[in-house]
C-alpha cells in the first residue's frame, strides 16, 4: 500500500447524477494509482475487472455514496474483502489522505503493521493483504529483487553496480506492482 494523490474529479455532474461509477471519474481514478489495486498494489485490470471503491461503505454511510472523496479504485478481492465493514476506532487505511507507511512495513513479502498500529493490523487482516495469491506473486518478485541485488553486491566494476542499483530503484516507483515491500527491501540494505 502506497500513498497516493486523489486528482481533481473530471465530471462532477455524474456524481451529481447518482453515477459514482462514470468512466471519466473511473478512470481518474485509476490513472492515481497507476491501474492498480490502492490497498494490495496489484496491476489487475489484465485479469479482472476494476471496481470504484466506498472507501467508507454506502450501506453504513450512504450520505458519500457521491463523495468524490469517499472513492476509490480496487481490485474485486480487496473490495468483497472490506465489503461493508467499517470499525469508527480502528477504520481501514485511505492511502489518499495518510501515508500507508506509518501503518505497514514488508518484511520480505509478507505485511505486517508497523509496531503499534492497530490501523496496520485490521486493514491488512480485513483485507487480507497477505492472502496466499498475493504472498506468491510478491515472492515472484522479492526473489527476482534478490537476485538483482545479489548480482550487484557481486560486480566489482562500480558503475555496472550503481546501474543495477538504480534499476532496482525503479521499482520501488509508485507505478511500478507491489512497489512499496520493494521500498522496504531498499531501505533495508540501505539503498534509500
Amino acid at each position: 500500500m502506497i500513498a497516493l494523490t486523489r486528482p481533481e474529479c473530471p465530471n462532477p455532474v455524474a456524481l451529481s447524477n447518482g453515477k459514482y461509477n462514470d468512466p471519466a471519474n473511473k478512470d481518474a481514478l485509476r490513472k492515481s494509482t497507476s491501474g492498480k489495486c490502492m490497498y494490495c498494489e496489484s496491476k489487475m485490470e489484465h485479469v479482472s475487472y476494476a471496481l470504484v471503491e466506498h472507501i467508507k461503505p454506502r450501506s453504513k454511510f450512504p450520505e458519500l455514496e457521491f463523495v468524490w472523496e469517499n472513492l476509490g479504485f480496487s481490485c474485486q478481492v480487496c473490495n468483497t474483502n472490506k465489503g461493508a465493514k467499517y470499525d469508527e476506532a480502528t477504520p481501514f487505511i485511505n492511502p489518499y489522505d495518510e501515508n500507508p507507511e506509518d501503518h505497514i512495513v514488508f518484511l520480505e513479502f509478507f505485511a505486517h503493521p508497523k509496531q503499534g498500529s492497530q490501523r496496520g493490523k485490521y486493514t491488512i487482516n480485513e483485507l487480507q493483504l497477505n492472502r496466499a495469491g498475493l504472498i506468491e506473486r510478491r515472492k515472484e518478485k522479492f526473489d527476482k529483487f534478490i537476485i538483482m541485488m545479489n548480482i550487484a553486491l557481486h560486480i566489482s566494476n562500480k558503475s555496472l553496480h550503481n546501474q543495477v542499483i538504480a534499476e532496482l530503484k525503479t521499482e520501488a516507483a509508485k507505478d511500478k506492482e507491489f512497489s512499496a515491500m520493494i521500498k522496504n527491501a531498499l531501505l533495508a540494505q540501505g539503498l534509500l
